[in-house]
């Protein structure tokens, strides 16, 4: 029996895809640090578990399907403070920021529309587009220029009639890359010109270091409508597995779309929502110390790349990933060769290879995307592993 196109053209996460190989060599007892996937190693703080234990319903049943109000509350309180102010309405509560992206693209793209992204961009949403059949137009950024937006003219050239949004992550995954005051007012510009969308995935506002600053399309109020916000709690308050994420906008057409996906699917998990609303209880020094900690490993991480031969890096200025361009031909065979055949001292690195986050063949094919969500101790380990691994790469495989 067959299957669906639809799924058939879904195609495996680069971030994932390399599982089977680091399975292998966790079974032969290899230890491996993972910088593969987004995964923060800070704990989870415990006002998440005791708000949920101090659940006492005799059953566990379904939450509205627009999420439990004290979670909209928390949110709302919590945009307040940014001097942005969202209505009940203007919130749904998701299961996780992937079912944000996914549910909002449902609400605006038919098949055949098309979605303008600047590349590198976060892979999920090619598993997104792939599955709704929405063709990607993709603006080139380079390492070089640390991956910034090229001018609004050059932009505009990649719309069409048929484009119907702008998708991004600010900062970015996976260049951690922030966008300035006038990337975003160029996108703002042309958003208005050409009545699209923005679609701004908003999801590590709080990880942004030095003197940037994260600034939210939701402060474009002329864009009120055009503007959708996608967040969660997985990286602000490591959380992934809890999957809570919301989507935001004043756009009250488009919301009650995404209001009838909500009933679609029912409700989002109760337990996990009420921990997710004793979290935004938190205090700000949380997010001091959170982001103190990521911005050491950043300069570890680049401190360390900088000196390897051949490697091409910028300096990330937010979130917690870096794209690097190694001096190999295929970055995803080289990661490969690392779990199969490379340890030191019975241990080894994994990567994310580089081409899953591009729309245009051939790109990144020599590129790794890098999360420093490890402590720095076991990050300057992965590190030396990755510096011999290449000369040894170089000499004895690709030579």
């Amino acid at each position: 029996m067959e299957l669906s196109n639809r799924i058939q053209r879904l195609k495996t996460s680069p971030t994932r895809k390399l599982n089977p190989y680091s399975e292998e060599a966790e079974r032969k007892g290899i230890k491996i640090y993972h910088l593969n996937i987004g995964q923060p190693d800070i704990e989870t703080p415990k006002l998440f578990f005791e708000a949920i234990e101090k659940f006492n319903g005799k059953t566990l049943g379904y939450a509205h399907s627009r999420g439990i109000k004290p979670l909209i509350q928390k949110i709302q309180e919590y945009y307040d403070k940014m001097g942005i102010h969202y209505e009940e309405d203007e919130i749904v509560i998701t299961y996780g920021g992937s079912e944000a992206v996914l549910f909002t693209m449902l609400a605006i793209f038919d098949e055949g529309d098309e979605i303008l992204v600047a590349e590198p961009y976060y892979a999920n949403y090619n598993s997104f587009c792939d599955v709704l059949n929405v063709k990607r137009n993709a603006v080139r950024t380079y390492a070089e220029n640390g991956f910034h937006l090229p001018n609004r003219d050059e932009i505009e050239k990649y719309i069409t009639p048929k484009t119907k949004a702008y998708m991004f992550s600010n900062p970015s995954n996976p260049t951690g890359v922030v966008s300035t005051k006038q990337e975003l007012d160029d996108i703002a510009y042309l958003s208005k010109k050409h009545n699209m969308y923005i679609i701004s995935d908003e999801v590590y506002r709080e990880f942004v270091y030095g003197d940037r600053k994260a600034i939210s399309f939701g402060t474009y109020k002329d864009l009120a409508e055009n503007v959708i916000i996608i967040d969660s709690i997985s990286k602000r308050f490591s959380a992934c597995g809890a999957r809570i994420g919301c989507i935001i906008s004043k756009n009250k057409n488009f919301m009650n779309a995404v209001f009838r996906e909500c009933q679609m699917r029912l409700s989002a998990p109760t337990l996990e929502m009420i921990g997710a609303a004793a979290l935004y209880d938190l205090p700000s020094e949380y997010f001091e110390i959170a982001r103190k900690e990521y911005d050491n490993r950043r300069k570890i991480l680049f401190e360390e790349l900088t000196k390897m031969d051949g490697v091409i890096v910028k300096e990330p200025e937010g979130a917690f990933y870096v794209l690097a361009k190694l001096p190999v031909k295929n970055a995803e065979n080289f990661a490969i060769w690392l779990l199969k055949d490379f340890n030191i001292n019975g241990e080894t690195v994994m990567f994310a290879p580089g081409e899953g986050f591009y729309a245009t063949a051939g790109l990144g094919v020599d590129e790794v995307r890098i999360c420093y969500s490890l402590d720095s101790e076991d990050l300057k380990s992965a590190m030396n592993i990755l510096k011999e691994g290449l000369i040894k790469y170089r000499k004895e495989v690709e030579r």
